[in-house]
């Protein structure tokens, strides 16, 4: 990023200034002003200093406006997606009530988390209470935490499971805090996980049954390149690509075209239509 070498406060303010421009297609001190409560003089110099780092297609300012207005080939300097931005670029400030679906955050639990980070670490087996959403029940379980993965919303634990005798994924938050944790060495080493080493290149088209139009309108909305997306993951996060993106919904947008299968420790590629 070009404003790396600034200290925080500044490098923000440029930041927000780029974001302007990028999503605005204008800015002028008084964003800064209004934005982050700074003086007038201190507005000049953080625009200034944009101004001499937006090299190749700075903003031109217009007399009538008195705002800088974007250059028609304006590159932005961060790459920010807008929804990380709305509140603060699109969103109505004068206005107490956001203009914005708040997210339902996720929770964690530090004990239960320091606990499987260090039976990571340690390689060794846990015995835990995880709350099953199929039987609403408490059960005991040993499992082997192996590593810890994301879905884009929640983290979970990649665990062998002594119960199953295969590798499942486990949410944190449903481990009781009261569960013992206590460890025990393994006594032979795990199986290789292969849904953990196998590489899932996902590649998408816009869902058959739209109109040219729509499908056009897709293409824009997911910026596809070429004439599929391709959406690379682990296989064993393959499940959690379907539920976040409806893929498995009767109006989903997008749909599969199909999906190869790179075993990431030997290099061979499968395909699944």
């Amino acid at each position: 990023m070009k404003f790396d070498d600034q200290k925080y406060a500044q490098r923000e303010r440029l930041i927000f200034l780029d974001n302007c421009l990028t999503w605005r297609g204008m800015a002028n001190r008084r964003y800064l002003i209004d934005h982050f409560g700074i003086s007038n003089g201190q507005a000049a110099l953080d625009f200034k200093l944009y101004l001499e780092r937006a090299s190749g297609a700075p903003p031109v300012y217009d007399k009538t406006k008195k705002v800088y207005l974007a250059a028609t080939n304006h590159q932005p300097s961060t790459n920010t997606r807008l929804t990380e931005v709305f509140d603060a670029v699109l969103g109505d400030l004068q206005n107490e009530y956001p203009a914005s679906l708040p997210n339902l955050e996720r929770h964690a639990d530090p004990f239960v988390i320091s606990h499987l980070y260090q039976a990571i670490q340690s390689r060794v087996a846990l015995k835990i209470y995880y709350t099953s959403m199929n039987t609403g029940t408490d059960a005991v379980q040993w499992i082997a935490p192996t590593v810890f993965a994301s879905d884009g919303e929640r983290v979970h634990i990649r665990a062998y499971s002594f119960k199953h005798n295969d590798y499942r994924d486990y949410v944190p938050i449903r481990i009781s805090p009261n569960s013992t944790f206590e460890h025990k060495p393994l006594e032979y080493p795990l199986p290789v996980d292969q849904k953990w080493n196998t590489l899932a290149r996902i590649y998408l088209k816009p869902r058959s049954g739209l109109s040219p139009e729509q499908a056009e309108a897709v293409r824009r909305e997911y910026g596809f390149v070429d004439k599929l997306l391709c959406i690379e993951t682990r296989q064993a996060l393959e499940f959690y690509a379907d539920r976040r993106w409806g893929l498995d919904q009767p109006h989903a947008r997008l749909e599969r075209e199909r999906v190869e299968y790179l075993d990431i420790s030997k290099g061979a590629i499968s395909d699944t239509d």
